[in-house]
């Protein structure tokens, strides 16, 4: 804790190299320190992701759809917990709530990680990994409110492309190491788990000694609230027309997003890509996210977060087309083209929606918003994913496809009205409600929403 409070108190008083006296840099050590932190905790995470599957299936003789169901299950209560531990976050105040519910998110998920090397059944796997995802439901929005707090409201969109650039490269490395580990062990997979372990509990550490408890940026310097918010409050943050059709745009778009899971393996059924190809396409995306994470941020930054936002699900769109489509110059450079699109879209879209929302809530409620956009996509997600998987089982994968790809450019139609709606309603009032303190419509404003 000394640590991170030194580095705390040396950041607010010397400037970055390049900046003039008085104004942070673009991307503050906050916001690194969170990256680093993000980087260690994905190589664990996907160190385990990477062989579960194999695992209980090969390993311990648990069917597909058990497995499907209890993936399933998991994703959702990782979604319905984001609420409770932005609101915890927001009631401890930013003297400190958000990094201490974070750490708790953090540290829930890396006591997981060697209880799976006891746990060899269904339930008792279950449960394991509902703790684990309880943790990531825990520490997400807390997380994105440090970031958010830390970084001067222009440059947010910067600053997620940098944390989730970092957070990508942990995504890269996880499956890595899991691979190295299993090819130099006898009993690879409990090596995996123990391993995991280790470099989890390494990320809670970085977090504790090098993470500032009190976020020192423009936002931070706002007059703390004079109570605590209650539940209802972060629930009465949809009434704000911003943050509502926040919560909306992503809920609908969400809704028709299929899972990587299912697109990996349609693109490898339809394009006949060879067995051995199949562990390169999450890597492909993953590579591609991480390259273009930090420019997309800045553009969002300067064209508008709203625009990129729907830019990444038209990429999306197109990538459902590619593998619908007979490929025209072969299967591996079609693969390709639809893995460059798929990357695209989450480059464009994961850290500009969360930048989005921090410029949509008060500082004080920063955690709880973040929280109700997220559990309102993801639950959104985890609908179309039950969804998806019951129409490939009554119709097979390709028209389920078909249907996910028209349900999604309604629903970019659909989104690109309602806000263009409200913009219409903004300019007749002569407000800012329609255009969501865009830089590139209202430029007013010091925080681009959208």
């Amino acid at each position: 804790m000394y640590l991170a409070e030194s580095r705390r108190g040396t950041e607010t008083a010397a400037p970055a190299p390049g900046t003039r006296p008085g104004r942070r840099a673009a991307v503050p050590g906050t916001v690194l320190a969170l990256g680093a932190v993000s980087l260690v905790t994905d190589v664990s995470s996907e160190m385990v992701s990477a062989v579960l599957p194999l695992y209980v299936v090969a390993g311990l003789g648990l069917s597909p759809l058990g497995f499907g169901l209890l993936d399933g299950i998991n994703n959702g209560v990782g979604a319905l917990v984001r609420l409770l531990g932005g609101h915890l976050a927001d009631r401890g105040g930013r003297g400190g709530g958000h990094k201490t519910v974070a750490a708790v998110g953090y540290g829930l998920s890396a006591l997981c990680k060697p209880l799976l090397l006891l746990a060899h059944s269904l339930p008792l796997i279950g449960a394991v990994l509902a703790v684990d995802r309880t943790g990531k439901g825990l520490r997400t929005a807390p997380r994105d409110a440090m970031i958010a707090l830390a970084t001067e409201p222009r440059h947010r969109g910067r600053a997620f492309g940098v944390h989730r650039a970092m957070d990508t490269t942990g995504a890269l490395l996880g499956p890595l190491a899991a691979f190295a580990i299993l090819r130099a062990t006898v009993d690879g997979y409990d090596a995996v788990f123990a391993v995991s372990g280790c470099v989890a509990v390494f990320g809670v550490l970085v977090l504790v000694l090098f993470v500032p408890s009190r976020a020192s940026g423009d936002a931070a310097a706002a007059p703390a609230p004079a109570a605590r918010p209650a539940l209802r409050d972060s629930l009465a943050l949809l009434a704000r027309p911003t943050l509502r059709r926040l919560t909306l745009c992503a809920a609908l778009l969400g809704l028709t997003t299929v899972s990587d899971a299912f697109l990996y393996l349609l693109l490898q059924r339809e394009l006949a890509l060879p067995a051995h190809l199949f562990p390169l396409l999450p890597l492909g995306t993953a590579a591609v996210f991480l390259v273009l994470a930090l420019p997309m941020g800045v553009l969002a930054d300067r064209i508008g977060r709203r625009r990129l936002f729907l830019a990444g699900h038209a990429a999306l769109l197109a990538g459902y087309a590619l593998v619908l489509l007979p490929p025209s110059g072969g299967a591996v450079p079609t693969a390709v083209l639809v893995v460059l699109l798929h990357g695209t879209f989450y480059a464009t879209t994961d850290g500009v929606l969360a930048a989005a929302t921090a410029g949509a809530v008060p500082p004080e409620q920063l955690g709880a918003g973040q929280a109700l956009v997220g559990t309102g996509q993801a639950l959104a997600r985890f609908a179309c994913s039950l969804a998806f998987g019951a129409a490939w089982s009554a119709w097979g994968g390709r028209t389920a496809l078909e249907a996910a790809a028209a349900g999604l450019a309604v629903s970019a139609v659909a989104v690109t009205l309602l806000l263009r709606s409200a913009d219409r309603a903004g300019a007749d009032t002569g407000t800012d409600a329609g255009a969501d303190a865009d830089p590139s419509t209202e430029p007013r404003s010091p925080d681009p929403v959208a």
